[in-house]
């Protein structure tokens, strides 16, 4: 059978994450179907084709743009595939032939993002609402659906009606470069400016900073904190994510506060740093009004770290009793877990190796390959080639 993979966004955080851990299991476990990656300009060069069953196609329509439900499906149609593979809600509702999409999350429903973008709020207000009926046309045409979450999953069902057997729940897991125990460096000074200031006891968030991921409540509740302090200068907010219009806004708020000495963005990391990060601190907070699944907090408890969450379902659904639960909307709330997870120690997060343990071999990628391999063959009536 020959799939096609559409992995544009491949360079790009969160979704890039798992379009790169998808290909890389696709290569180690499929021994029978053919692959054809769809790369941009950016990614193109870099992509190594494992043999000569894999293929590469520069595709070079940037995402979410009006262009791309025009160009994609004719370079889809000319390679022939048996099976395209859509791994974000931006599906080509013009291609005629068989596909399954990934839907990582419906927040474009719940949150609005208009500031971020040129087009006067009027004309984004249209495009949103295209983009959700665009979305909702895509979904019932296509022939499954992958989420990473039984969340997400009843998401679907409750705002599409799509039908439940064709929602397919892949869990998602954590990389082997961050899983990796290493001696970390982070406290050693070494390489760059960034890791000194790291001498300093910090908590740590990981991810973007779209209006859903509650960042100015953070940076508020994290400001209680350290003023509660004889020196508030002891500890430090460190934020790893791409720069964007999100952070540059957030940057404005950590500066009119006055909290640049506490409030640090470290910009987009490589994995053996994120690893360190994750290691030194003292625990990771993830404020979030909504979230499909949640990789950070899932990495951090891989290595020991406490993890600091909103008391949400996605949270419940993968974690379970590991995390320091709060209100997201109650600022008060928030500045009081800091205080709760600096009195207590780090390593009693060791109690829990055994349920941590358990945790990481249902969330894995080398599952979700396994899983998404089996679907492409049911949909393509081939073996399982696993």
């Amino acid at each position: 059978m020959k799939i096609g993979i559409d992995a544009r966004l491949i360079n790009e955080t969160g979704v890039g994450r798992y379009i790169r851990n998808l290909i890389e299991q696709l290569k180690a476990l499929d021994r029978e179907n053919q692959y054809v990656i769809y790369l941009h300009k950016d990614s193109y060069c870099d992509f190594a084709l494992p043999h000569s069953r894999w293929e590469k196609r520069l595709a070079t329509p940037r995402w979410h743009t009006f262009w791309e439900q025009f160009v994609m499906p004719i370079l889809f149609l000319k390679d022939n595939l048996d099976l395209l593979h859509v791994p974000y809600f931006n599906i080509p509702i013009f291609y005629p032939k068989k596909f399954v999409v990934t839907i990582h999350d419906l927040t474009i429903l719940h949150f609005m993002t208009g500031k971020a973008t040129t087009l006067p709020y009027f004309f984004y207000t249209l495009r949103r609402l295209g983009y959700r009926l665009l979305l909702e046309f895509g979904l019932r045409k296509a022939s499954a659906i992958i989420v990473p979450s039984q969340i997400t999953k009843q998401e679907i069902i409750d705002h599409f009606h799509i039908p439940e057997t064709k929602i397919h729940v892949t869990y998602e897991g954590v990389d082997r470069a961050i899983g990796k125990r290493k001696t970390p460096a982070c406290r050693q000074g070494r390489e760059n400016g960034k890791r000194k200031l790291m001498t300093n006891p910090y908590f740590l968030y990981v991810g973007n900073a779209y209006p859903h991921k509650n960042l100015e409540m953070l940076v508020s509740a994290f400001a209680d904190f350290i003023h509660s302090k004889k020196d508030e200068n002891q500890y430090r907010l460190l934020l790893v994510g791409k720069d964007d219009f999100f952070y540059n806004r957030l940057k404005t708020v950590v500066n009119n506060r006055k909290l640049d000495r506490n409030v640090l963005f470290l910009g987009q990391t490589d994995d053996e740093t994120l690893r360190e990060l994750y290691t030194h601190a003292r625990a990771l907070v993830l404020p979030s009004l909504m979230e499909g699944f949640g990789l950070p907090a899932l990495e951090a408890v891989s290595l020991g770290t406490p993890v600091i969450c909103s008391d949400i379902p996605i949270f419940h659904e993968i974690l379970k009793n590991l995390p320091y639960y709060i209100n997201p909307n109650d600022k008060d709330e928030i500045s009081r877990s800091f205080s709760v997870v600096v009195k207590k120690k780090k390593n009693e997060m060791k109690g829990k190796r055994n349920e941590i343990a358990l945790l990481l071999k249902k969330y894995s990628w080398k599952q979700l390959g396994i899983d998404t391999i089996l679907l492409y063959n049911s949909l393509g009536n081939t073996s399982t080639g696993v």
